[in-house]
């Protein structure tokens, strides 16, 4: 049997206790690996984010943007091999490896999808196990396969040679479970998913990028910096990314996209459709959807395919507020 077919769904409650140590497949994503001698100067000019400054110990998140300042891609950026990986959704990958290779013909840079295998590592146990290959405990990590980037308190990206998947699994004693757990994580800990057919929807602050520290505001001209610019000192974005939950009566279907209404007096306006979402086992659900950001906190939503249903907004895990 291939390694690739040994990962199950976890099926569990929003608050059953999850195992100590859970690795899954993120065959969903991808990451664009970007090298060469002018590979810094070169994003440096087309990315949100702060290249220049990004040492080889740290990832950021970051946005590409169309000219008018709409996001063909939102990534986390690390130092990966001898050049830069940028992490995303990988039906993103092809329009945006099409777009940031507009203007590298004029430099010394190759761009391309990196072939290295992505894994997701989460649990209490992760970090310990990460922690056996050698003494660095910096939040990213040079690994003999590959690259192991710290995401958040309790969950790790694996970056890693295709040829040393199935020694690392059966190395590990953890819970084989299918990507869907780490779709959770990214929406409870509400990070922008920008899937291909949320591509040049957005621009960076209505997906909270600054928030996230995803943008450079003095690091000198970019794609797009004008209107990022004007968003934030002239207040003109007015939408923000935003976390909800409540109730399903039929299966969201991942290969569908879910539109949400909002309550208006005794009315239902449309109000968006969900970036990402995820299931629990008890008829409960989570998203993410971009909405107005002067939302009243208890506006009421709910699934236009299932009108019985009730959604509302849940707390952000960071701060907007002078974001």
């Amino acid at each position: 049997m291939s390694w690739k077919n040994t990962f199950t769904p976890l099926l569990v409650t929003a608050n059953d206790r999850l195992p100590e140590l859970i690795v899954t497949h993120l065959e969903q994503w991808a990451a664009i690996y970007v090298s060469g001698i002018d590979s810094k100067p070169y994003l440096q000019g087309q990315l949100t984010c702060n290249v220049v400054a990004l040492p080889a110990q740290q990832m950021v998140y970051g946005a590409h943007c169309d000219a008018k300042g709409k996001v063909w891609s939102a990534f986390r950026l690390f130092h990966h091999r001898d050049g830069y990986a940028m992490f995303q959704p990988a039906s993103a990958v092809d329009v945006e490896l099409r777009e940031l290779k507009k203007y590298a013909i004029f430099s010394k840079v190759t761009i391309d999808q990196s072939q290295d295998v992505a894994l997701g590592l989460i649990g209490k146990q992760a970090e310990l196990w990460l922690n056996q290959f050698n003494d660095c405990r910096d939040d990213v990590r040079v690994l003999e396969q590959g690259t192991a980037v710290k995401i958040s308190a309790q969950r790790w990206l694996l970056l890693v040679k295709p040829d040393s998947v199935e020694a690392l699994l059966e190395s590990m004693p953890a819970q084989r479970v299918n990507s869907e757990i780490w779709t959770r994580f990214e929406i409870q800990e509400a990070l922008p998913i920008v899937t291909q057919d949320q591509q040049n929807e957005h621009i960076p602050q209505a997906l909270n990028l600054q928030a996230l520290s995803g943008i450079s505001f003095n690091k000198g001209c970019y794609t797009g910096q004008e209107t990022v610019a004007r968003a934030k000192y002239r207040g003109i974005n007015k939408r923000a990314l935003c976390l909800v939950a409540g109730d399903i009566h039929q299966p969201l279907n991942a290969n569908q996209s879910i539109e949400l209404e909002r309550a208006v007096g005794d009315n239902w306006r449309s109000a968006g459709v969900l970036m990402a979402h995820y299931t629990f086992t008890d008829q409960r659900a989570i998203g993410l959807i971009v909405l107005p950001n002067n939302l009243e906190a208890d506006t009421l939503l709910r699934i236009k395919s299932q009108p019985e249903t009730r959604w509302t907004l849940q707390p952000l895990p960071y701060s907007l507020d002078n974001a």
